[in-house]
C-alpha cells in the first residue's frame, strides 16, 4: 500500500507484518534508551579525568566493586555487561530487519526528494552503527578486554592508560570521528525513538523532540570528545 501523499509503500494497519514492524521498532527504541543511559553514565566516570589520576582510579576501583557483598567483585559490572549485549543484539537485529523490510516493500529507488524534512543524521545511520560498532570492539580491547597500551607503558593504572593512549593524536583523531558518529547516530537515534513511543504528535512536539535529540547528541559527543582533547593538549597528563 502506497501512501498518497509521499508515494512511498507503507505496510497496511492491522496487519501481521505492521503488528511485528511497529513491535521491532519499539524494541530497537528501547535498547536505545538503554544505550543513551549508559553512554551518559560512562561520560561521566571519563570526565572524573579532570579530578587527577586519584579521582579517576578510585571511581574505577569504585564501579567493581559496587553491590558488594550482595554481589560478587566486578558482579554489577558483568550483569551491566549482559545487558548492554542484550540490548545490543536486540538493537542490530531489529535494524536489519527492518531495513529488510523495507527494501522488500520497495524494490525500486525513489527519486531522491528535496525538503523532506528529514534529519540529516538519519542518512548516516547505517554506515554510522556500523562504525560505531567497529569502534566499540577496539574501545573494549584498548582500556577493558586486552588493555592495549600503544605507547608500550603499563596497563593496569586506568588513569595511565587512558593518558598514554589519547597522548597519541592518530588515537584521538579516531576516537573523535567515532564520537561524531556517535552522536549523528544519538541525533537521529532519539528522534526515532521518540516518535515510536507516541512523543512526536504535533507539530510542537516534533520540533521540540528534534531539538533535544540535538542537545543530547551534542552533550554526549561533546562530552566524551573533552577528554581526549584535554590530554593531548597537555592539560590532563
Amino acid at each position: 500500500m502506497a501512501d498518497p501523499v509521499t508515494k512511498t509503500p507503507r505496510l497496511k494497519e492491522g496487519t501481521r507484518a505492521y503488528r511485528t514492524s511497529i513491535a521491532l521498532k519499539l524494541l530497537m527504541a528501547i535498547s536505545g534508551i538503554v544505550f543513551v543511559g549508559f553512554v551518559l553514565g560512562h561520560m561521566y566516570g571519563n570526565l572524573k579525568a579532570f579530578s587527577g589520576h586519584d579521582a579517576f582510579n578510585e571511581y574505577a576501583h569504585h564501579l567493581r566493586e559496587l553491590g558488594e557483598p550482595l554481589l560478587p567483585h566486578e558482579g554489577f559490572l558483568w550483569i551491566m555487561r549482559a545487558g548492554l549485549i542484550v540490548s545490543l543484539v536486540v538493537h542490530v537485529v531489529c535494524a536489519v530487519v527492518l531495513w529488510r523490510r523495507a527494501q522488500k516493500a520497495r524494490p525500486v529507488r525513489y527519486a531522491v526528494k528535496k525538503h523532506t524534512g528529514a534529519i540529516p543524521a538519519s542518512r548516516l545511520m547505517r554506515f554510522g552503527g556500523l562504525t560505531i560498532f567497529l569502534f566499540l570492539v577496539w574501545h573494549l580491547v584498548n582500556f577493558t578486554i586486552g588493555k592495549v597500551n600503544v605507547q608500550g607503558g603499563e596497563t593496569d593504572d586506568p588513569y595511565n592508560l587512558l593518558v598514554d593512549t589519547f597522548d597519541v593524536w592518530w588515537m584521538t583523531l579516531i576516537y573523535l570521528a567515532a564520537m561524531a558518529m556517535l552522536g549523528a547516530h544519538l541525533h537521529h537515534g532519539v528522534w526515532s525513538s521518540l516518535q515510536t513511543l507516541g512523543w512526536t504528535s504535533t507539530q510542537q512536539a516534533r520540533a521540540t523532540a528534534k531539538t533535544f535529540s540535538l542537545a543530547l547528541a551534542i552533550v554526549i559527543a561533546g562530552g566524551f570528545s573533552l577528554v581526549p582533547l584535554a590530554v593531548l593538549a597537555g592539560i590532563i597528563d
